[in-house]
């Protein structure tokens, strides 16, 4: 039996909410998707999530939301964090950092789903390995499932590809998230890893990575410091599907998505 898993690409603000709203039901309903993750980390104006915001992914159809360095940008989270198990903040964090790191999720059907979330090093916060956390919970969630989704919330691709490759027969999949640019390196890894650098971005195209790009354009020329903005034009929706095998937890196919908004 195929297990069919959606993966959404980091929402940016409420242009990326309003994409996913107009999109996600058709989504599911077209590849029969059994779990729907999505990366929030950039949900609430382009920085951050909030409790309300966590709220209306889950009512749109999100069943586990993913996050990165941008978790907590947004104070109110820390205490909604260690109460909320479908909501997930890098796992590679200190210990006593408010939240979970991995979850085990069952599907409509029964079919547990675990899913990790990590963040990388390279260009980043000087974090605990992810690759040798990544060796601790999917020994964890292997007892209860084959099937394991990772979300590398990182910076370079070389990170990401290694990582893919070091859980390359472990895992079912693993996805890049962070740069909000959609790869075109799907692929299934010889031990039956699905993988995709970066998943892509749910917001504004016709911006820079989700934020209007005048605001952009000023930062990089005055080197000031600038006020952000989420983009609202051209609205674009980016993930990833992966169909996986139920019994082995090995990929069958991996398929980007890309829903253009009109």
């Amino acid at each position: 039996m195929r297990l069919n898993i959606l993966f959404i690409g980091d929402i940016v603000g409420r242009t990326g909410r309003m994409a996913l709203a107009s999109r996600l039901d058709r989504l599911v309903d077209r590849h029969l998707v059994d779990l729907v993750v999505a990366n929030g980390e950039n949900a609430a104006a382009g920085f951050g999530l909030t409790m309300d915001i966590a709220r209306e992914l889950y009512d749109l159809g999100v069943h586990v939301i993913t996050s990165g360095n941008h978790i907590w940008d947004k104070k109110e989270i820390l205490g909604y964090l260690p109460a909320q198990k479908r909501l997930l903040r890098p796992a590679n964090y200190p210990a006593g950092t408010p939240g979970r790191g991995c979850g085990v999720f069952q599907t409509a059907a029964g079919i547990k789903v675990g899913v990790i979330n990590l963040e990388g090093r390279v260009f980043m916060n000087n974090l605990e390995c992810p690759f040798r956390e990544a060796d601790r919970l999917v020994e964890q969630l292997r007892a209860e499932t084959p099937i394991i989704l990772v979300d590398f919330h990182a910076e370079a691709t070389s990170e990401k590809m290694a990582l893919g490759c070091y859980l390359d027969g472990r895992v079912s999949a693993v996805v890049g998230t962070h740069t909000h640019v959609q790869t075109a390196d799907e692929h299934i890894m010889p031990g039956g890893t699905a993988y995709i650098s970066d998943a892509g971005m749910t917001g504004s195209r016709d911006a820079v990575i989700g934020i209007r790009k005048e605001l952009a354009i000023e930062k990089f020329l005055t080197q000031m410091p600038v006020r952000f903005e989420v983009g609202k034009k051209d609205p674009v929706l980016c993930g990833v599907l992966f169909s996986v095998d139920e019994q082995t937890g090995r990929a069958i196919a991996v398929q980007r998505i890309k829903e253009e908004i009109e």
